[in-house]
């Protein structure tokens, strides 16, 4: 379909598709990576990237943008939240930029969600901080990556105190799916991305190349999982991530938390990684004072703006 913004450049036309197909899929990553190596972050979240191939996903929406028939933009709209609203990214190919394509994408993913819509702006380049303005969306949301040096010279690692009881196993797929599932959301229930993953969202990262079990640790009491560290490699940059880090609510406050991020920094440490990376809301105090403790500091924030409504 070809929205009103995009029609008032001519040769501009935007498909919505409920799902791409493979040759789709690949072009969208290819953009998706050429935006990468010019500005230096990702502007389509992992999330996002995972949601190109697969077939169709409830609330999923593609947007295509393409200018004389090539691709130049790309944008997703993910309207799975029960009560925010609906989620987008959007990227534009960075020779196609300065043609109004952003905001043509902008206004019709604005328009697609009813006009109550949540924006990400990876980076918070000066440019996503524009088109949000032009939009008419204000900043409610900083999410900052935080980094820390691991290799030698780097001040020392701390160490993995865990509470009484609690023994640390790595993960196993297939086995301890359910468990982890369970424990996410319980650790996340007021985190909705992250809460929400479903075994569909599982299996899409165990099949990704970065995938690790020995870098999955989890904790367990008694039989039953309370907590777990999940590292990734990101071997291009040679960064490891903190991924994510997960306690029950009935076993925080213990130490629990820390010794796992302990951990698994210890486990990236030991396979050669110079530095590690993780993600943490600005707004979250607690958590970064126990990651600035840990030696980790600010190395570039995430935005995130909404429309009033």
């Amino acid at each position: 379909m070809t929205d009103a913004a995009a029609a008032l450049e001519p040769g501009r036309h935007i498909e919505i598709l409920d799902e791409l197909t493979e040759e789709q899929a690949g072009s969208v990553l290819d953009l998706i990576h050429e935006a990468a190596r010019t500005d230096g972050t990702t502007a389509v979240s992992e999330q996002g990237r995972l949601q190109l191939r697969g077939g169709p996903r409830e609330g999923i929406r593609h947007f295509l943008l393409t200018d004389a028939g090539r691709l130049a933009g790309y944008g997703q709209l993910e309207d799975t939240d029960p009560v925010e609203a609906p989620a987008a990214e959007l990227v534009v190919h960075p020779a196609l930029r300065g043609r109004g394509h952003g905001r043509a994408l902008g206004s019709a993913l604005l328009h697609a969600s009813g006009k109550r819509i949540r924006v990400w702006a990876h980076g918070g380049k000066s440019a996503a901080r524009h088109l949000a303005q032009v939009l008419g969306l204000t900043l409610f949301r900083e999410l900052r990556q935080l980094r820390r040096p691991l290799g030698p010279g780097a001040a020392g690692l701390p160490d993995a105190a865990l509470p009484p009881g609690v023994t640390v196993r790595t993960f196993v797929p297939g086995q301890d799916d359910t468990a982890w599932l369970a424990a996410n959301a319980a650790a996340f229930a007021h985190h909705p991305e992250q809460g929400a993953l479903t075994q569909r969202d599982l299996d899409d990262r165990i099949a990704q190349p970065w995938f690790d079990p020995k870098g999955f640790f989890l904790a367990e009491r008694e039989g039953e999982l309370i907590g777990f560290h999940w590292t990734k490699v990101h071997a291009e940059e040679q960064l490891g991530e903190v991924y994510v880090v997960g306690v029950r609510p009935g076993a925080q406050g213990g130490g629990l938390g820390k010794a796992l991020t302990a951990i698994g920094l210890h486990h990236l440490a030991a396979s050669g990684l110079p530095t590690a990376m993780l993600y943490v809301d600005a707004d979250n105090p607690a958590a970064l004072a126990v990651y600035e403790g840990l030696g980790f500091t600010t190395h570039e924030v995430d935005l995130m703006y909404r429309t009033e409504s």
